[in-house]
């Protein structure tokens, strides 16, 4: 599955579409999410993770984005599970965020993945 680039409206609407929803949170001239990019896009095509949708989001023209990350900064990832929110955390390593995938991979796959 390919990185979904949304918005506050699209993230409120695929976290109930999608089984399991990962959203990286980017801000402008933000390194580590630029170092993160590439990881990040390999994930999402990674058989493992077929059932889990991969979005991205501006934290700076997305305001419950940005509440979300309350204090945090950016690259912040949340995770939901069948739409509840499950984890949320700044990260700075590819090994960070395989960890919070490998840990969303718990939830169940009972609910079918839209074509």
């Amino acid at each position: 599955m390919r990185v979904i680039d949304t918005n506050d409206t699209g993230l409120r609407t695929l976290i109930h579409d999608y089984p399991r929803v990962v959203a990286k949170f980017t801000s402008a001239n933000c390194a580590i999410c630029e170092l993160l990019a590439p990881p990040f896009e390999k994930f999402s095509a990674d058989a493992r993770y077929q059932t889990t949708a991969f979005l991205r989001l501006d934290a700076d023209e997305n305001p419950v984005a940005r509440k979300l990350m309350d204090t945090k900064v950016a690259p912040f990832f949340v995770t939901y599970c069948r739409g509840r929110l499950m984890e949320c955390n700044t990260l700075n390593t590819e090994e960070e965020v395989q960890a919070m995938l490998d840990s969303l991979q718990t939830c169940t796959d009972s609910v079918p993945v839209p074509a």
